[in-house]
């Protein structure tokens, strides 16, 4: 084997061995964090979970599987999980619909800014840039205990957004309604962390990764 190839070899295993140990993280997380009680929903036909204003970031033919994630952007957790989310994703393209519901947590100082960020990019059609350009820069911002706003700003920048529209509707009441609104639908259903997760109107708590695609397959098989 020559030394390109040993090279080669040597930087895939790196990148499987931090994938497997990024997908462990969040997956240990999933499982120690608090789990009180939830409420029993109905099904996804239960507007608690799934508003005709949810985010869908994938769709798929009506009738298929839906998975639903409450997340807060600030959350170490949902980032972990993110890239998890972005290859079940195309695992399941046009099997699963894959909804994304606010639910910023108190403890986080930025996650309702990062929130109506997300929403006033939704108002030009740009909540998914937004919600990727959140999730891959979360590290250099999470975790501050100074307002971000202006660093949101610049991810509007940086997406071609109209700045005066952003500037309007990011401070606007209309998106602090829609962002509180998912957020109480969270506490509805007795949700206390994230990221929380549901398959078609089902608590989904997966151990491991494999957990998690196993319930999709199992959903898109009898979906």
């Amino acid at each position: 084997m020559n030394k390109t190839s040993t090279t080669r070899r040597t930087v895939i295993t790196a990148a499987l061995v931090t994938l497997s140990l990024a997908a462990l993280g969040v997956f240990v997380a999933l499982e120690m964090r608090d789990k009180p009680p939830v409420v029993e929903s109905s099904g996804i036909a239960d507007p608690r979970l799934f508003r005709a204003d949810s985010h869908v970031i994938q769709d798929a033919p009506e009738g298929s599987p839906v998975l639903v994630e409450f997340l807060d952007f600030e959350c170490e957790a949902c980032g972990a999980l993110y890239p998890a989310i972005e290859q079940l994703r195309q695992d399941f393209d046009g099997q699963i619909e894959f909804v994304v519901r606010y639910f910023p947590l108190p403890g986080h100082v930025n996650s309702r800014n990062a929130a109506h960020a997300a929403e006033a990019a939704a108002r030009q059609g740009a909540f998914e840039p937004m919600y990727r350009m959140l999730f891959e820069t979360q590290t250099s911002w999470g975790e501050s205990q100074d307002d971000q706003s202006a660093v949101f700003r610049g991810f509007a920048e940086d997406l071609g957004l109209d700045l005066a529209q952003y500037d309007r509707d990011v401070t606007s009441e209309d998106v602090a309604a829609r962002v509180e609104s998912d957020f109480q639908d969270a506490l509805s259903l007795g949700l206390t962390g994230t990221p929380s997760l549901f398959l078609d109107g089902e608590i989904l708590q997966p151990r491991t990764l494999d957990d998690f695609t196993d319930a999709l397959e199992s959903a898109a098989a009898n979906g």
